[in-house]
């Protein structure tokens, strides 16, 4: 017995009966005993998935950094040394940053888990002639499974008995319309999208019914493919977080041979081993960033906040600053690009020629033609029109509801043409047709009228004229050719819509195909799911800011084009690259060339990202549905429809809650906000964290004593500055973040304008702060008293440099304080929190600091705006040589 699954066998390319051959079944189903060998042999019908991570993994994930391993490792020199309070002091920084990280992270699960939820149902199944209703998760290879309207498919099913049976593939082939199954194999090198013979797990019956043999149950579906290939991508970390791993190792190798080389020269000149512990672990402390991890987390959920308010919600905090990023977006067309609902847009009258239904529906005076169109499209029709609470809805099939809305639209009610209907015959996928016959209000000789729509090939087969002004006239076959032909080119799947007249003595409910009359051509129907409104507008703002997007789609090629031409995506078919190419071709050119992928199965759009990946793109994947899954997760950032699958939405980083393609530049928007206020935070850390390590380094070469302990270093790194920055985390976005391309994937943070900033203002504290330092000293000053008023100088200089920080090219006096009086009443609260702290004595002892006099706040305040004045003219320079 062959059960394989679809990985094994091409089912869809075997005779209906071959299939029960090998799966050794047949029209009664398996035996009970059979379905319990089987189910031993096979297992459940589910996926198989790994179980989300426990809190304890989440907690020991958050120290995977150098720099926690740094601090962890001062904190334990500290402890080894006797001095609990700098150990103490640092264990408490690291410890917050881990239940921040731990809390962010808690709400985040596997998106294999979300797959096999979509298993879990109830399905009919035929075992031993009897049929049955059973969990899907008891279905094993060789069943017989019952499909009806409204079914999710449980398993790969190779269709044995079709009636009618339409099956909605969107959610796994990206396929906008439902596919109408048949039982005749197909080609064994048939893509998944147009395997007519097969229903695939965790799709959906529309319409008729079916029965199909399980060929492939649990992992062995074309599901299980795309479950094992989100649960075995690992994805890729985030830009900021690629970018702060890198500063991270630069500063942690420097603190050590800073440390390392300091630590000897100490030891040279005779200091004590324990005090040069002691200054290796103050020089670490200064060097090391501690707030920086929790500075970057409240810079991130500030931005998440803004961005839930423009419609996206986050699900993982560092992919903020990652769409921002991302050079290129890869798009799905269905539910993105487009609405996913079929829309009547265009018709062709042959007394007219094409005309947008648009203009239709808005000029009732329009020639009766269109009425005669309208009402026998709706004839056909099998949607009907229900009521409910929140108005009417149509169900039935897409094509058909479109007929509807577009007759209701003109003044025909669709209640009324159904109540005419007298006889039908339903669409089938072998005659690509159907029609009905109905009373005619108006009718020649008091005849029934026949109405068909279908294929334009089948309804010119059986049309022997064509509507005209005065009424019917000789059939032009080439230009009806010529006007589908134009309509096809953009992009719309096209219907012709006829009419007749039954002969007399007919009867009407017994309508069959042999009984149909000579036919009228009335016109042809384009279809398209059409563009979101804001789409082509939102494209164009993302090549004003230099984002590229493609369409990556399970569509046709010829309607993928149309839509990308009409979005400014693509303008040629060189543009357009099929799956089938991709599969047949091994040239790397076809990426690079390729706007459009179409007809593509959903591992190769996991490959399409990965090839944009390896030629340096940041990518950001959209999507809805279970097809889009694997590229989401691959992606650098994942972005789902928020009407789409679970699966999506648990394999994307972020979610669009509104479906509108501009609430994802929106997002890009502030991305590129929360990354500025990332260096403008890193700027105010680092460059204060640099000026305390050159202070240190000119205060050994001058062999003075330690300017500042480790506890005091603590208290200016985390807990005044660590107020300022919350101030800089809510700065609004600077204009012009928009009118600028994305940095290129490689930029570090810590580019030449970064580390000009640093170092400018480094120099300018450590300088005034060690001339201070110096002076004081050589003037018989007690060095307590030294360290006290330094640790004052260095609080007013954090609270100028929050300042400077604000924008790192528009001057401090030309940002508008109302534009953020968060950051103004910040940097007053960290100033009051350290003058409250010379008063409160348990903390002034543990910080050996005391009261200033005021003369004293004149003088260092008057020090502390010299850093103002310098950055100052370093930006006008700057701006001067920049233009």
């Amino acid at each position: 017995m062959d059960t394989g699954g679809e990985q094994g066998t091409a089912w869809h390319a075997l005779e209906a009966g071959e299939t029960e051959a090998r799966l050794e079944t047949g029209p009664a189903g398996l035996s009970s005993a059979e379905v319990a060998a089987r189910r031993e042999r096979y297992g459940p019908n589910r996926l198989q998935t790994r179980a989300p991570p426990g809190p304890v993994r989440l907690f020991l994930r958050q120290f995977k950094s150098p720099l926690i391993y740094v601090l962890i490792a001062a904190a334990a020199v500290a402890g080894a040394l006797g001095d609990l309070r700098d150990a103490a002091f640092i264990l408490v920084v690291v410890l917050v940053n881990a239940l921040v990280g731990t809390y962010q992270e808690w709400k985040a699960e596997s998106a294999a888990e979300a797959l096999r939820h979509l298993l879990e149902t109830e399905v009919r199944v035929r075992r031993e002639g009897r049929d049955l209703s059973v969990p899907a998760e008891d279905l094993v290879p060789g069943d017989r499974v019952l499909l009806e309207s409204g079914n999710r498919v449980p398993a790969d099913l190779r269709l044995v008995e079709t009636d009618e049976l339409g099956v909605d593939e969107s959610a796994l082939t990206g396929e906008s319309l439902p596919v109408q199954k048949s039982v005749a194999p197909v080609a064994p090198d048939t893509p998944v999208a147009e395997r007519l013979s097969m229903a695939h797990a965790g799709t959906v019956v529309t319409s008729g019914r079916g029965a199909g043999v399980a060929v492939g149950t649990g992992g062995r579906t074309e599901f299980g493919a795309i479950a094992a290939a989100v649960s075995g991508s690992e994805g890729t970390k985030p830009p900021l977080i690629e970018r702060m791993d890198r500063f991270a190792r630069t500063i942690s190798i420097a603190v050590v041979g800073a440390a390392a080389l300091l630590a000897v020269v100490a030891l040279w000149r005779g200091t004590p081993l324990a005090e040069v512990f002691f200054i290796a672990i103050a020089l670490a402390v200064s060097a090391i960033p501690e707030g920086l991890p929790v500075a970057l987390t409240v810079v991130l959920s500030v931005a998440a906040s803004r961005m839930a308010k423009r419609s996206v919600i986050v699900r993982r905090m560092a992919a903020v600053e990652g769409l921002g990023s991302c050079t290129l977006i890869a798009s799905d067309k269905t539910g993105t690009l487009t609405v996913n609902r079929q829309s009547l847009e265009a018709v062709w009258l042959p007394d007219v020629g094409r005309v947008d239904v648009g203009e239709i529906v808005q000029n009732r005076t329009f020639p009766h033609t269109a009425r005669r169109f309208a009402r026998a499209a709706v004839a056909a029709s099998e949607a009907v029109e229900v009521e409910e609470e929140a108005g009417t809805r149509i169900l039935g099939d897409p094509v058909d509801a479109a007929f509807l809305r577009f007759g209701r639209a003109i003044g025909i009610d669709p209640v009324d043409v159904g109540a005419r209907v007298l006889g039908r015959i339903p669409y089938e996928s072998e005659r690509r047709y159907a029609a009905a016959v109905a009373v005619d209000p108006h009718p020649p000789g008091g005849r029934p009228m026949v109405a068909l729509k279908g294929a334009v090939e089948v309804v010119l087969g059986r049309a022997v004229a064509m509507a005209g002004p005065e009424g019917p006239v000789s059939i032009d076959g080439a230009r009806v050719d010529e006007a589908f032909l134009a309509l096809s080119a953009e992009g719309y799947r096209v219907l012709a819509v006829a009419e007749g007249f039954l002969e007399e003595g007919v009867d009407p409910a017994a309508l069959d195909e042999e009984m149909l009359p000579p036919l009228t051509l009335l016109g042809l129907a384009g279809f398209i799911d059409p563009l979101r409104p804001d789409a082509v507008e939102a494209v164009e703002e993302c090549r004003r800011a230099g984002v590229g997007v493609l369409m990556v789609t399970g569509d046709h090629p010829v309607t993928a084009l149309a839509l990308a031409r009409q979005l400014g995506i693509a303008g040629s078919e060189d543009e357009v690259v099929t799956g089938a190419m991709l599969a047949a071709s091994a040239d790397p050119g076809l990426v690079d060339r390729a706007r459009v992928f179409a007809r593509v199965t959903p591992l190769q759009k996991l490959d399409i990202v990965e090839a944009l990946q390896a030629r340096g793109h940041f990518v950001a994947v959209t999507g809805d549905g279970v097809n889009d899954a694997p590229a989401l997760r691959q992606a650098n950032i994942g972005v789902a429809m928020g009407s789409g699958t679970d699966v999506a939405k648990d394999a994307a980083s972020m979610i669009v809650t509104d479906d509108r393609f501009s609430s994802i530049v929106a997002g890009i928007e502030e991305g590129r906000f929360a990354y500025d206020n990332v260096r403008k935070v890193t700027l105010l850390l680092v460059a204060t964290g640099a000026a305390e390590v050159l202070l240190f380094t000119f205060a050994l070469v001058a062999n003075l004593p330690i300017p500042l302990f480790a506890v005091q270093l603590l208290w200016l790194n985390l807990v005044t500055e660590g107020v300022q920055h919350i101030g800089l985390a809510f700065e609004p976005g600077e204009p012009g973040a928009m009118e600028r391309p994305p940095r290129p994937p490689d930029q570090p943070i810590f580019d030449r304008l970064m580390i000009q900033q640093v170092l400018l203002s480094a120099l300018t504290m450590s300088a005034i702060g060690f001339g201070l330092f110096a002076w004081l000293l050589g003037n018989g000053w007690a060095e307590a008293d030294a360290r006290n008023l330094l640790m004052l100088l260095f609080v007013l200089f954090e609270n100028v440099q929050v300042f400077n920080a604000r924008s790192e090219r528009v001057s401090a006096f030309r940002m508008p304080l109302s534009r953020n009086w968060l950051v103004v009443a910040a940097t007053g609260g960290s100033l009051l929190i350290h003058v409250a702290a010379m008063y409160i004595p348990p903390v002034a002892e543990t910080l050996s600091i005391a009261p200033v006099p005021l003369a004293w706040w004149g003088l260092l305040l008057l020090a502390s705006m010299s850093l103002l004045a310098v950055m100052e003219m370093y930006k006008r320079v700057r701006r001067r040589f920049e233009v």
